[in-house]
């Protein structure tokens, strides 16, 4: 890889594939760099039209096994070499996404800073990180690709040298030496705790620094300190839908581990104060708040008796060690020689920091209170608390029944609960709410299942106690379907103390319905309407000012096809609004959203801004999972660009004036309709109504290879079938994006259009209505990422040609029709024409997936065959590990 395709204008591209080459040849010698390099090269002037290049497999099939993986090592590290250089200058980003564009783009509608603030008070976005195993890479490999990514900032700044007298291009060549050496493929699943270290790892070494710096920025934005609006979450170690070693002792895991790191982070940055704040009396005097907390610091020590903020610092610190070791059970790291009380909560230590930063403020004219060290670790306790990041508890519907029935049989108050009608159930519920009576007893033996979701519950109230109420603020119902779904969780809370009769009630945790299903996004409005109406629950919520609502992008999109789970979020979503209005509750909705566009992925600035007006409230969540955290957050610039693109867009779209004219709203929401029952029709008909359509998928696709890789704790499926129904949605998109079919992302779209009369009315849509060009604007990454040529090869591994030629005939003519149908709606002569950065981008990795997919097939053929040399397997694995590199937003 000496040399780049004309493609890559990226110089950081050049450069790093230039190095890779480099290491390439050093070692692996020069034999296996000119076998690459010559794939390499032809597979580019192929897609370059170079004449006499026309080859799809170019020298493929010399490739020894061991060859072969190095080469599939060599692509994927330069896919991942060039995803960092993109990063790096915001190819991915959206042009204007920052709190100050946002802000002046508000300023031109008439909304002033003061409307600004009124909403931050009440506002929260929150991106909340999940284990769903879409991120195949090791975190050793994401690592040596941070540490690159520092030594390139270097660069940026002029420099020749690291601070350690390491010559910076040198280092970054032994960086990406580690990497080449680096095994890439984890030889043991993963286990729930090893997904908490991961996520534990983002929190701790980006989001602990970069939040502080945000805030500061923000607030120079605003002219005043903006209230703690952004807070991170987890699902690591809460969510058990589907995941049986999700138990009450990862939960205390979880959090105990997250309060290790906020407490240790604290600590580490007293520490550093005490350095800095060499304040002497004998220069400044300090208020009496400094001087008591000097005081009774504890510290006598004779070289800083006239300095009080040293010596409050470490009684701060002293405070610090003994909540740590009150917290996690253990010792501080650095234990101090003082001993202190621990600190009841997170407002008692950031008011004690405070009252250093209003000593600093008494002086000087407030030069030292501005910022700095001490701000960001005020800012830094409000929003990270003791918990570092809010955990939710997840589970599914079917789970609370049973345990519901259980409790209520072995209690003696109903017999057969899952015999009851809808409206039965309700009574039933209601009336042990509100008794204060519990249904367990020490005496009586449960089922496992049973006592184990009781566990869960005692072990998250006692992190109540333990940490602040912040630590877990939701429980996330899978499959909601109905009100007593959500009773049946309230109920099992009130038995750990989590909800409260009386009157009012007193609900310590937030219940919160997920409609995933089109037919669940269609009812969710009026199960929320009746659920909202309860006195007992009405009362609970008028309370706490909001009520979650989570909507499923994943599950819809397998059920009905991408138009309409898109299109069916937008009007579930749309709903909600007006029953939320009526019962005088604020409505915050929380977007199960995952990194492939089958999933609700794509751009989180553009699909904020496109959602319904109204829905939005200053008030979001959205998850963060796989591939996508280390792509967002895997170094602290673009955690920073990403969380300020999120927080811009939430501004936008709470405030900024509804463009929409309501006659406009009503022919485009008419079209969709037409649009979107034309194709859920098309995508049903073939995904559930196709004979053999199963066992095509599954061989056409490496989905039962993909189960090889050790890349989560949560199994494939719900259950032990093969069916598309029981399919978790993540391992669905996966297989589809590794096949170059990306189905999930456009199928239906294409005889949709293709039906629609008025195309005209379309390119109107197109043009003027936010929803629909991010709906256009992601299926169009899409198309551009699969080929059916590639495509084509996969279908060749499917056994009956019959069923292969006519389910792969409709799903080629398919992904023709909805090609040709965007270009007719957005007026282009190709894909991706309008985006050129994005079209760059894809073309620059086109010629290094190719060989990637078709190595891929030859593999799987010889692995079905029967063939057992464990470097097949390895190879495949390999492949898709690359394959989902080189895509990105695959899972």
């Amino acid at each position: 890889m000496a040399s780049l395709p004309p493609i890559a204008n990226n110089p950081d591209i050049r450069f790093l594939g230039r190095l890779l080459g480099d290491v390439i040849r050093a070692f692996g010698g020069e034999a296996l760099f000119k076998r690459i390099e010559y794939i390499r090269s032809t597979s580019v002037d192929r897609h370059r039209g170079v004449a006499g290049a026309d080859a799809i497999d170019p020298g493929l099939d010399r490739l020894s096994l061991d060859e072969t993986l190095d080469f599939v090592r060599g692509f994927m590290l330069f896919s991942m070499l060039a995803n960092l250089a993109e990063d790096r200058q915001g190819i991915a980003r959206d042009e204007g996404a920052d709190v100050e564009h946002a802000l002046a783009r508000l300023k031109a509608d008439g909304i002033d800073k003061a409307r600004v603030l009124d909403l931050l008070a009440n506002a929260l976005v929150a991106p909340v990180l999940t284990a769903h195993p879409t991120e195949v890479r090791r975190k050793s490999m994401i690592d040596h690709r941070n540490r690159i990514a520092e030594l390139m900032a270097l660069k940026d700044r002029g420099l020749e040298e690291t601070e350690d007298g390491d010559h910076i291009d040198e280092a970054i060549l032994r960086q990406i030496a580690l990497l080449w050496q680096t095994r890439v493929l984890r030889r043991e699943r993963l286990f729930v705790a090893d997904e908490v270290e991961t996520a534990l790892s983002y929190l701790r070494d980006v989001f602990l620094p970069a939040l502080p710096a945000l805030y500061a920025r923000w607030d120079r934005a605003l002219g005043t300190r903006c209230p703690a609006f952004l807070r991170p979450g987890s699902w690591i170690g809460g969510d058990r839908d589907g995941n049986p070693y999700v138990t009450a002792e990862s939960l205390t895991l979880a959090l105990a581990r997250a309060a290790e790191a906020a407490l240790g982070h604290y600590m580490a940055e007293v520490h550093a104060l005490g350095a800095e704040l060499s304040i002497s009396t004998e220069i400044t005097p300090v208020n009496g708040e400094v001087g008591k907390l000097a005081e009774t610091s504890g510290d006598t020590a004779a070289s800083r008796a006239d300095e009080p903020y040293r010596r409050a610092l470490s009684g701060i610190y002293a405070r610090l060690a003994a909540t740590h070791r009150a917290l996690v059970g253990k010792p501080a790291p650095r234990p101090g020689p003082l001993t202190g009380e621990p600190y009841g909560d997170p407002a008692e230590l950031r008011e004690e920091l405070a009252g250093l930063a209003r000593g600093l403020a008494a002086k000087g004219e407030g030069i030292l209170a501005s910022g700095g060290a001490l701000g960001r670790l005020i800012r830094a306790v409000e929003v990270f608390g003791f918990h570092l990041a809010t955990l939710d508890m997840r589970q599914n519907s079917a789970v609370h029944q049973r345990v519901v029935a259980e409790l209520l049989k072995v209690s003696g108050v109903e017999v057969d609960y899952a015999a009851l009608d809808e409206q039965a159930r309700i009574a039933v519920l209601r009336r042990e709410l509100a008794s204060p009576r519990p249904l367990t007893s020490p005496y009586a033996e449960y089922s496992d299942e049973t006592a184990g979701e009781l566990a869960i519950l005692h072990a998250a109230a006692a992190a109540h106690g333990r940490y602040g109420r912040q630590c877990i603020n939701q429980y996330v119902i899978s499959m909601a379907q109905s009100v007593s779904d959500l009773l049946e969780v309230h109920l099992m809370l009130k038995e750990a103390g989590l909800w409260i009769p009386g009157e009012p009630p007193v609900a310590h945790v937030m219940v919160v319905p997920l409609f995933e299903t089109v037919a669940d996004l269609e009812a969710g409005a009026d199960i929320m309407r009746e659920y909202l109406a309860l006195p007992e629950i009405a009362a609970t919520t008028t309370a706490r000012g909001h009520q979650e609502v989570m909507i499923g992008y994943s599950d819809s999109n397998k059920d009905g096809g991408y138009l309409t789970s898109t299109w069916q979020l937008s009007r579930g979503s749309t709903a909600l609004a007006p029953v939320f209005e009526a019962a005088g509750v604020g409505m915050q909705l929380f977007h199960g959203r995952g990194g492939a566009v089958g999933r609700g992925g794509g751009s989180s600035f553009a699909a904020i801004q496109a959602q319904p007006p109204g829905t939005v409230q200053g008030r979001i969540r959205i998850t963060e999972q796989g591939e996508v955290i280390a792509a967002k957050y895997g170094t602290r610039a673009s955690a920073i660009a990403n969380l300020e693109a999120m927080t811009s867009a939430t501004l936008l779209a709470s405030l900024e004036p509804e463009r929409l004219s309501a006659g406009d709203a009503e022919r485009f929401g008419a079209a969709m309709d037409e649009l979107s029952a034309t194709a859920f029709k098309a995508y049903r008909g073939l995904v559930y109504d196709t004979d053999g359509f199963r066992s095509f998928f599954r061989q056409m696709t490496p989905i039962t290879e993909i189960s090889g890789l050790k890349i989560g704790s949560r199994p494939a499926s719900r259950k032990k079938s093969d069916a598309i129904e029981d399919l978790r949605a993540i391992p669905w998109v996966f297989s589809w994006a590794q096949a170059r079919v990306m189905l999930p992302g456009w199928y239906g779209v294409g005889q949709a259009i293709d039906a629609f009369a008025d195309k005209g009315l379309l390119r109107e849509m197109a043009s003027g209505w936010p929803f629909f060009a991010a709906t256009l604007a992601n299926m169009e990454m899409v198309l551009a990422k699969s080929d059916m040529g590639v495509a084509a090869r996969y279908a060749r591994l499917v056994e009956d040609e019959a069923a292969r030629d006519e389910i792969f005939g409709r799903i080629r003519d398919g992904w023709q029709k909805t090609h040709d149908g965007l270009l007719t709606i957005t007026r282009q002569t190709r894909l991706l024409e309008k985006n050129p950065a994005l079209d760059t981008s894809i073309r620059l990795r086109l010629p290094y997936i190719e060989p990637l997919n078709l190595l891929q097939i030859e593999l799987l053929k010889r692995h079905r065959a029967g063939e057992d040399d464990p470097r097949i397997g390895e190879g495949i694995l390999l492949s898709i590990n690359a394959i989902a590199t080189a895509l990105r937003n695959s899972g």
